[in-house]
């Protein structure tokens, strides 16, 4: 301050001359932008000092929260759960219990999401784009609509817990949400990996991308810990008895398989009738509603609340299907899956992300599907290529099959039945982060290129509080009869870790000698072998012996109790919605 001091001085001084010369005149004019710049200086560290200290003392208060702090110590990424609540306005205002923190973290997370919007759609503007570029920007822009639903129903199922429904539903449903949040920033991520010109626009995109997914991660372990608090709650009050609302319904069926219960009985019904009465018809020779699969989705209802049947004729459709989220409770019902055939050959090798390379893409809540088949034709050569791709929650399968090489079925997120179908492909041919179950299905490897090795799963979870996975359950996993004669030259396994918490349970199956000795493959050196959490119960058939299996820590052979988390009713909640389906289910073991 002796300096400013001297600088009034030297004004006042300058200002006792009558008739100041032009010197004088530049002297104060110099003076007086130098008094100027350091008014300005001094501002701006007042600025910045008070700001400082501003936050310090928000930090220092939220660190000293009680709620907060006890909150955000069941996180993975506590200092980013503190510093995400320190640094926005009234941090602490209204924080008295571990909901509202969860509530504050929700919405910063949305506000997160919505930054990143911004960031895509500048990035879209770059001039010299590749086609695979632009492609996966797009499945950006479409992760970041989906992950906002799903938070906003988060936040709206958060805000209303306990008091709809039962607990150990409420728990499933906000699990699965923000898992599914979760892998969206994954999938944005992952179109850019394909080639090294990727890695430009992967790199503006990185930080926003892990910032969410860990913000999402953060919210996910406060919402296990809130909710598996409460169940100890209540089991405890109830005197350690099993809950009657937990108790899942076997619903068994003629067909001797008994369905998730979140299938309603009237879906039941549809999935296993051989008259149906359907909304609209296609058939490609004109004698139907609509000539195409996706003009008759594009027609049909938004949003619909009761099932919307849109029927299939025999014949070969070739074209990509979008059944996007506002299509809900649509059904596909085809003529039977030899006659029906929904077919593409979108592929990575000629430009396509492995998430927009599906022929049929499935995003609408309750999607059905009866007697048909979903195929890729682009071959072993073109690399990832989806037949199906599925991000529909309370989505069910029946008697369908799911035909390509590479990344046959993308099992992307939610929940997921499918039963009675054929799944056939190279490799890592289903694939994905949902919590699906496969039951009384034929798995089969196809052959692959020279070179390569069959793997049936590449399961992504990449968080251990994520209630997702891959279940098989009293399937065939063999070969088709291409592989059968050669089978020995390319080795097959039961699936490789995706993500660092890969989980994949293969139980009460039968298992060809098509499968490697050893089970599971690595991914990477010994990455995930430690994290990942892969099971086998009860299976049966010559690959089945567990003698010669892998050692690796998150390998298990595991007894019924434990396999009976994975099953229809404990896994997917099957018992609160296939029943409406009409398709056959089994929820116990």
């Amino acid at each position: 301050m002796t300096h400013m001091k001297e600088l009034f001085i030297s004004v006042s001084d300058s200002g006792n001359h009558n008739i100041p010369s032009s010197t004088d005149k530049n002297k104060k004019k110099k003076l007086f932008y130098i008094l100027l710049a350091s008014f300005l200086i001094v501002g701006a560290i007042i600025g910045i000092v008070a700001g400082v200290a501003s936050r310090k003392n928000n930090s220092d208060a939220v660190a000293h929260h009680p709620v907060l702090k006890s909150s955000c110590s069941v996180t993975r990424y506590p200092e980013l759960c503190y510093s995400a609540i320190a640094n926005a306005p009234g941090a602490t205002d209204n924080l008295e219990t571990s909901k509202d923190v969860i509530e504050k973290s929700l919405n910063l997370t949305i506000f997160a999401v919505q930054h990143n919007y911004f960031t895509i759609k500048k990035l879209m503007k770059r001039k010299g784009l590749t086609k695979r570029e632009k492609c996966a920007l797009h499945d950006c822009l479409e992760m970041v609509d989906e992950t906002l639903d799903e938070l906003r129903e988060t936040e709206k199922d958060i805000e209303e817990y306990p008091k709809k429904g039962s607990l150990s539903k409420a728990a499933e449903d906000l699990k699965i949400l923000l898992s599914a949040a979760m892998t969206n920033q994954d999938t944005c991520i992952d179109g850019f990996s394909h080639e090294e010109a990727d890695k430009n626009i992967r790199k503006a995109l990185l930080a926003g991308q892990v910032h969410v997914q860990q913000m999402c991660s953060n919210a996910l372990a406060m919402i296990k810990n809130l909710t598996d608090t409460d169940m100890a709650t209540e089991r405890r009050l109830n005197g350690e008895r099993k809950l009657m609302e937990t108790d899942e319904i076997n619903i068994t069926t003629s067909y001797g398989i008994i369905f998730p219960s979140w299938l309603s009985v009237g879906d039941r019904k549809l999935l296993q009738s051989s008259s149906v009465t359907p909304n609209v018809i296609v058939a490609a020779d004109g004698s139907g509603n609509y000539k195409t699969v996706s003009a008759a989705v594009a027609a049909a209802p938004a949003k619909s609340s009761t099932r919307y049947i849109i029927r299939i004729k025999a014949g070969i459709y070739r074209e990509n299907v979008d059944i996007p989220k506002t299509k809900t409770n649509i059904m596909f019902l085809g003529d039977g899956r030899s006659s029906t055939i929904i077919t593409g050959s979108r592929n990575v090798v000629d430009g396509s992300t492995t998430f927009n390379s599906a022929t049929v893409a499935a995003v609408g809540a309750g999607f059905l599907a009866k007697d048909i088949t979903f195929q890729n034709t682009a071959g072993p050569s073109k690399h990832q290529a989806v037949a199906l791709r599925v991000g529909s929650d309370l989505s069910a399968f029946y008697q369908c099959d799911m035909l390509a090489y590479q990344d046959t079925l993308y099992v992307h997120s939610l929940r997921q039945f499918y039963v009675k179908c054929l799944v056939a492909g190279t490799v890592d041919f289903i694939f994905g982060n949902a919590a699906s179950v496969f039951q009384d299905c034929d798995i089969h490897a196809r052959k692959p290129n020279s070179g390569q090795k069959n793997m049936f799963t590449a399961q992504g979870r990449d968080d251990p509080n994520q209630n997702t996975g891959i279940v098989i359950q009293k399937c065939r996993i063999g070969a088709t009869s291409d592989l059968l004669p050669v089978q020995s030259s390319f080795p097959t396994y039961l699936g490789r870790p995706w993500k660092e918490y890969s989980r994949t349970v293969v139980m009460q199956s039968t298992l060809s000698n098509v499968v490697n000795s050893a089970g599971w493959f690595p991914w990477s050196g010994t990455f995930a072998l430690n994290t990942l959490y892969y099971a086998e119960y009860a299976n049966t058939g010559a690959g089945a012996s567990t003698s010669g299996r892998v050692t690796w820590k998150g390998f298990h052979v595991i007894g019924a109790t434990e396999a009976a988390q994975f099953t229809v009713g404990k896994f997917i909640s099957g018992s609160s919605w296939l029943g409406a389906t009409g398709f056959p289910f089994s929820t116990g073991l």
